[in-house]
């Protein structure tokens, strides 16, 4: 990577306005997956993170499954709107699942149960920075990114349709593709009122 650390940071933003142009070779944005998903770090060194990378027509298919089990649900007079944010996510190529594979968890509870509640919390922080991982590197590489959550309404279809195991617990969907449109200025909070130094 050829950014500076704090600047890639700095630089990554969500992308709404994403387009199926690839900017980015399909190899690497796997490689980029699976060397996040190898080096994250995990409570216990638990390597629980687990991931399904979705290329063109099973990206598609994604949000074409979102958008059926998003109508079954959303009033037909709000259902618009609904399906054009869907539509935006489609116009992507590629779209990252995050998963945390439970069984991992169960057993650390069963190995560490002075620490049986912490673990589920630490999957979730474990699956949140492999997530930050894999979205500064695609920020880096000049794709638009964002990050969703329709779980657990898609879950099931996603199990059926790619096979996932039972274990796969989903957390989070993070379609990309290249940018199209930028985002707004983002606005921040005093940081003074949100961190504090004790010398």
């Amino acid at each position: 990577m050829s950014m500076d650390f704090y600047k890639a940071v700095e630089n990554r933003r969500t992308y709404y306005g994403i387009g199926k142009e690839k900017v980015v070779p399909e190899d690497r944005i796997v490689e980029i997956v699976e060397n996040s998903v190898k080096f994250a770090p995990t409570a216990f060194n638990s390597q629980s993170g687990r991931a399904i990378v979705l290329l063109n027509q099973h990206h598609d298919k994604l949000w074409d499954m979102t958008k059926e089990a998003l109508r079954k649900i959303v009033p037909k007079e709000n259902f618009p709107q609904t399906e054009d944010r869907i539509n935006g996510f489609k116009s992507g190529y590629g779209t990252v699942l995050f998963f945390e594979d439970q069984n991992v968890v169960k057993y650390l509870q069963e190995q560490f149960a002075l620490y049986k509640d912490n673990f589920p919390v630490w999957s979730q922080q474990a699956s949140g920075m492999l997530q930050f991982i894999v979205w500064t590197s695609l920020e880096v590489e000049g794709l638009g990114v964002s990050l969703q959550h329709y779980n657990p309404l898609i879950d099931e279809d996603i199990r059926k349709e790619w096979n996932v195991p039972e274990n796969w617990k989903l957390i989070a969907q993070m379609p990309f593709g290249n940018v199209v449109a930028k985002p707004d200025e983002k606005s921040f909070q005093p940081i003074f009122e949100r961190v504090m130094v004790k010398k």
